[in-house]
């Protein structure tokens, strides 16, 4: 395919990287095509981008992961350039391949790179051809619990069970003895199978005090590259990141060096260009390599911060096949300062659980000031789907050194304010304020084995202002004409009735589980969910003993599972639910007598 400059890019993704994309794309005056699932009809990236198709769906695999919606998104739209965005599509070889046999710029690295590096099984061969040290693992998918337990034999437990085409921790299980692998096994598969629609599996030694380092590279397809920064990602919770700052400190002399250039030899040896992230475990001074994540990371905006480099415009340029913009020397005479990005969730993060939040935002109103940037894909009025990953946003800060990132990070995370949702900002807040992170003593585990969350509460709703009116008369809704959707003004009385959309398919309301209302106190014998999701396993059955703390139904919430746990000991009388069922906030799903 010839390279040339694009001019029109459809992102076939959603929320946050959706938007990032987009106003990168406009600076750069090209055109933007947003493409959406039912219930994102009227989201934030639809409402920016130039233009905007139907994919239909409610779930990730009825729109976002229906390729052949999104191709014939991409021929309806005439777009030449395509971004995958992160999750979803973005790491998937057969896509890319798709787009490019189009004709079309796959706004990432080339599809045999997706497939070495993609796969966690392969990518670890490849490190080794690029003389990356590696953490003694399985260099092949393993399918049995059986083969688990004897790597557990012969490595010593704990050990890591992850998802070979996922990333994020998605898909991750920690083991601690063989009694556990079977059940780690299934979850970890059905994890990876829901997040990346596929579920291959492989094993890793699981290290007792790492910490969390990566490196952002850039290539073009002339073969030059660049290593732009590494960032310190080890404030995370069920292997999820919190807390991610650049450059990572305190690692001794040459380590970041080293890892760079680590990176980029990794890179060399599978042919990659575009933007891409290596990640490394870093422990007493040695680094081994973990995965590459062939995409654009949701952390990339603190590179960017301490170089003032934008990524997202390098990927297209260099999907244009432009050169990059600068050489290794250049890019390390922009570092400065130091970055802080904070992942602020849709989770209630009280006592340490973090359990999902999804609902409607009511109000968001972003903080703001020197060397603060809040990138989002919601605004107010906006709603969190179960269905989704739960990013409400990211907020990124820059100092002139890590105490002054930190202290502005604090200043900045108390002045935001998100209803409607409980967010992850109270436990964010503690992680700053914590003299362990101030003085780098964190690892991977710190959050859940030291960190105490027990004083942080449930946000409270907060207190109506009386007024319900609604003083506008001026109303925005939207049309589809052939799959294709137009945003339309209309002048109607003033009234706080929404006008339905003239077209616009409502989504059917799943069915709820049998038992409803907020369920019992507790001890009280009456098991209610905590928050909105779907049964995926019910683990215990009528006339069954079980003690108080015993999980008694498996609850998959944006992505994630959760266990249920029986809040007193006793004989399960009745089970509510089944697997499949949609349940919501409150309902009952166990009775134990």
């Amino acid at each position: 395919m010839p390279l040339k400059p694009l001019t029109k890019i459809l992102i076939a993704n959603r929320g946050e990287i959706a938007v990032r994309v987009i106003r990168a794309a406009r600076e750069m005056g090209i055109a933007t095509v947003a493409v959406y699932s039912e219930l994102d009809r009227n989201a934030l990236h639809v409402r920016l981008a130039d233009e905007a198709y139907a994919l239909g769906g409610q779930t990730a695999a009825e729109s976002y992961l229906n390729t052949e919606a999104i191709l014939d998104a991409i021929r309806k739209s005439g777009a030449d350039g395509v971004h995958p965005g992160y999750g979803f599509f973005s790491e998937n070889a057969d896509f890319a391949e798709a787009i490019t046999q189009m004709g079309v710029a796959f706004i990432g690295p080339p599809p045999d790179a997706i497939r070495e590096m993609g796969d966690k099984v392969s990518s670890r061969k490849a490190a080794l051809r690029g003389d990356c040290p590696i953490v003694p693992g399985t260099t092949e998918f393993v399918t049995t619990a059986a083969e688990i337990a004897d790597f557990g034999k012969k490595f010593g437990f704990p050990i890591a069970i992850k998802a070979a085409f996922g990333g994020g921790g998605r898909g991750m299980k920690v083991v601690r003895s063989a009694e556990e692998v079977q059940e780690a096994m299934d979850s970890a598969q059905r994890e990876a199978k829901a997040f990346f629609g596929r579920d291959e599996i492989y094993v890793e030694k699981y290290l007792t005090w790492p910490r969390h380092v990566e490196v952002q590279i850039v290539g073009d397809q002339h073969g030059n590259y660049a290593w732009v920064s590494t960032r310190d990602c080890s404030a995370q919770r069920r292997h999820q990141k919190l807390v991610e700052e650049a450059p990572a400190v305190a690692m001794g002399e040459g380590i970041e060096e080293a890892m760079g250039e680590a990176a980029i030899k990794a890179a060399r040896a599978v042919g990659y260009f575009n933007a891409g992230t290596v990640e490394f475990i870093y422990q007493d001074g040695e680094f081994f390599f973990l995965e590459m994540n062939t995409r654009l990371q949701v952390e990339h905006p603190v590179s960017e911060v301490i170089t003032g480099i934008d990524l997202v415009e390098w990927q297209i340029r260099v999907a244009g096949g432009e050169t990059l913009p600068m050489t290794q020397e250049q890019v390390a005479a922009r570092r400065n300062g130091h970055g802080i990005e904070i992942r602020i969730n849709a989770e209630n993060p009280a006592g340490g659980k973090f359990l999902p939040s999804p609902g409607k935002i009511t109000k968001l109103v972003p903080s703001d000031g020197f060397g603060v940037r809040f990138d989002s894909g919601y605004e107010s009025g906006d709603e969190i789907s179960q269905y989704y990953d739960n990013l409400v946003g990211k907020l990124i800060v820059w100092g002139k050194d890590r105490p002054t990132a930190i202290a502005r990070t604090i200043r900045a995370l108390e002045e935001m304010v998100v209803e409607g949702v409980a967010t992850t900002i109270p436990a964010d807040l503690a992680i700053l304020r914590h003299p362990d992170f101030a003085a780098m003593k964190h690892s991977t585990k710190w959050v859940e084995e030291v960190l105490d969350l027990s004083g942080i509460e449930a946000p409270k709703a907060p207190a109506g202002d009386g007024d319900d009116a609604e003083p506008l008369v001026r109303r925005n809704t939207t049309v589809e004409v052939n799959g294709k959707r137009f945003d339309v003004a209309m002048w109607v009385p003033e009234q706080t009735a929404v006008v339905a959309s003239a077209g616009a398919a409502k989504a059917s309301k799943p069915k709820r589980a049998a038992g409803g209302g907020a369920g019992g106190g507790a001890g009280s014998g009456q098991v209610a969910v905590p928050m909105q999701g779907t049964i995926v396993k019910v683990l215990v059955e009528v006339g069954q003993d079980v003690e108080a703390g015993q999980a008694v139904v498996v609850l998959e919430a944006m992505k994630m599972e959760n266990q249920i746990l029986a809040e007193k000991s006793g004989k399960v009388s009745e089970v509510k639910v089944k697997a499949g069922d949609t349940v919501g906030s409150g309902d009952v799903v166990v009775v134990i007598a």
